[in-house]
């Protein structure tokens, strides 16, 4: 140490300002620090690394490039060094104490300008050294510059408003931070607790990292290496490093863009669906890194909410070393990012579903339900998320799937429009009497088998110009679209029987229809109730009036419109019966109505319906 007395120093006015706003309200998360000193020691040492290359004399050029973090939990200090470009007596008044290299005015210009949303902007002007006055009463910076003739000097200054400099002896080219924990935060002096913000914060920046000797950082930043430079194993292990996973990924992207932002990436669709095991709502998994400094292990807005599925990593050096999560929700920074992501991550689902079929059709199984919440939500992205949609159709085999432009292809010329049933399964919708004109004139129909189905089509309304409607609706004309192919069919009522049947049978329902009429469209059920209404199908119905009841209003079931095969044997003898046991008749009627709801999903007790069954059931055992 140097007999001199120290050169003692005023922090500038802006310093001071600064100094005050970052250890009083600036960062939330007090381990910031040793993020922002290590990301200094990073570009310290990477500027040595430039300086070589131009430079033939290093002083102390045999030192290992590599960071070095050492502790002393007894005495409450914690070091951090590096063996980087070092500073002079003059870098070290302009880059801790006044405004030239740190930028703290213009930063306090940023802060004034945009007031609290431009907080995250300290990283962007550098002065992150600063944190280090939220843990420490005292901090000491040893260095020597990369100069053979550099000398050894301290900086030293309790972040009170002053500092001090003067010589030191025996300094190795680089920089040492010695820093005097407060006793309140003497925490930070352990060894697992440096190690763990080590790994959360600068895991992959790309000098080696070491406390007390042992290296912290030994997963590579693969997402900036080239892709032909990575293998496929060490694509699947960097998942599980980053993701805390235990299995393989299906699949990655990995990509790089300079424009409209630079960006590096690798992002990763797992292969199980967590939220589908019941174990809640999966949080966003990607992490937010500059230049392979985290700035956020949980970014919002990075990617839309129907994406929080995907895993992985963004880079972006044009990011400032952000400090405040909530300013850069709203960055438009993140705004340029989650549209080149989003974009691109569609892109790749595309390539998934087009080249490897198969690879898609298990994503799908797993992950489709996270595309379909992306239609209901995301209209900038409907019309590819769309694109994507599968569902089982009457062309279909049993869990197979076909897509919305598959289905188009082989509409008849005539069709204008995009059917679909819902029902709890294949089978039901199958065995109901909705398919049976459809299948009469080989009209594809698709098959909706989960409740946000028709929240899906509600929202899109319709792809490639064709709307999507029920098969259920009553204004559908099919004769329009392809003809009949059924070549025997059984005599019908005569019009003017059937005309007074469907009277009779409006008069007997009451208030439980709004009308009844005959159906071409019906082929081997007697009866099916049909909906006027495209946006509120019979199970949208039924769905709205579940989360009604939930919130203790009960809805009662309008009337429904009641149409009746005049083909089938039930209804030619129920024309007969009229006559000649009305109260048969009537009972009959009734039944056909809560059948037809059945078949709808519209019956919610069938109590009723079980009593005059067994009513039925007496009054014809009479008869034998």
């Amino acid at each position: 140490m140097s007999t001199q007395a120290p050169e003692r120093h005023e922090f500038q006015a802006e310093v001071k300002q600064v100094l005050d706003i970052v250890v009083h309200s600036l960062y939330t998360d007090k381990e910031i620090f040793v993020r922002e000193l290590v990301s200094n020691a990073s570009d310290a040492t990477e500027k040595l690394r430039h300086t070589q290359i131009t430079e033939k004399e290093i002083f102390d050029a045999e030192l290992e490039l590599e960071i070095q973090i050492s502790f002393d939990a007894e005495a409450g200090t914690i070091t951090i060094r590096d063996f980087g470009i070092g500073m002079s007596r003059e870098e070290l008044v302009e880059n801790l104490g006044t405004i030239a290299h740190s930028g703290s005015k213009a930063f306090l210009n940023a802060l004034k300008e945009g007031g609290g949303k431009n907080e995250n902007l300290i990283g962007q002007f550098g002065v992150g050294f600063y944190s280090v006055f939220m843990v420490a009463d005292r901090v000491e910076v040893f260095t020597r510059s990369w100069k053979s003739d550099g000398e050894s000097l301290r900086w030293s200054s309790d972040g009170s408003g002053a500092y001090e400099i003067e010589s030191a002896e025996g300094e190795r080219r680089g920089t040492r931070i010695v820093i005097h924990l407060k006793e309140e935060f003497k925490e930070f002096a352990d060894k697992s607790r440096l190690e763990t913000i080590v790994k959360n914060y600068s895991a992959f920046v790309q000098f080696p990292v070491k406390i007390d000797g042992q290296p912290v950082n030994t997963v590579q930043a693969i997402w900036l290496t080239n892709k032909s430079d990575v293998t496929e194993e060490e694509y699947k292990e960097f998942y599980k490093f980053q993701a805390k996973a235990f299995d393989d990924p299906r699949f990655w992207l990995h990509f790089s863009a300079d424009a409209p932002i630079s960006i590096h990436s690798l992002l990763y669709a797992p292969t199980e669906n967590m939220e589908g095991f019941g174990f809640g709502r999966m949080e966003p998994g990607v992490s937010l890194y500059c230049r392979k400094v985290l700035i956020d292990s949980d970014p919002k807005n990075l990617l839309p909410d129907w994406l929080r599925f995907v895993r992985g990593v963004v880079d972006s050096a044009d990011l400032p070393l952000n400090i405040s999560r909530e300013s850069m929700q709203d960055s438009t920074l993140v705004q340029k990012l989650n549209k080149v992501l989003t974009k691109r991550f569609l892109k790749l689902l595309e390539e998934k579903a087009n080249k490897e079929p198969e690879v898609y059709a298990d994503f799908w199984s797993k992950f489709g339900i996270f595309l379909k919440e992306g239609v209901t939500t995301d209209f900038t992205h409907r019309d590819q998320l769309l694109k994507l949609l599968r569902y089982e159709s009457s062309y279909t085999a049993d869990k197979e799937n076909t897509s919305l432009a598959d289905y188009l292809s082989r509409a008849p010329e005539g069709q204008k429009e995009i059917y679909y049933l819902s029902g709890p399964n294949r089978q039901a919708i199958e065995s109901g009497p909705y398919l049976e004109a459809f299948k009469a004139r080989n009209i594809e129909v698709l098959f909706l088998l989960e409740p946000i189905d028709e929240f899906v089509m509600n929202h899109a309304r319709s792809f490639e110009e064709k709307n999507f409607v029920s098969a259920d609706n009553d204004a559908i004309d099919l004769d329009a679209i392809a003809p009949d192919t059924e070549t025997e069919k059984p005599e019908a009522l005569e019009d003017s029987v059937c005309s007074e049947l469907c009277t009779f049978l409006k008069e007997q329902l009451g208030d439980g229809v709004e009308e009844v009429s005959a159906s071409d469209r019906l082929v081997g059920s007697p009866a099916m109730i049909v909906n006027a209404d495209k946006a509120m199908t019979a199970q949208m119905r039924k769905m709205m009036r579940a989360m009604q009841q939930q919130g203790g209003i009960e809805d009662k079931e309008p009337p429904v419109k009641l149409q009746i095969n005049p083909r089938h044997p039930l209804i030619k003898n129920l024309a007969s019966l009229r006559q000649n046991d009305s109260e048969l008749a009537q009972l009959i009627s009734s039944q056909i109505l809560d059948n037809a709801r059945m078949a709808a999903g519209l019956l919610e007790d069938p109590t009723t319906m079980l009593q005059r069954n067994y009513g039925i059931l007496e009054k014809l055992s009479e008869r034998s």
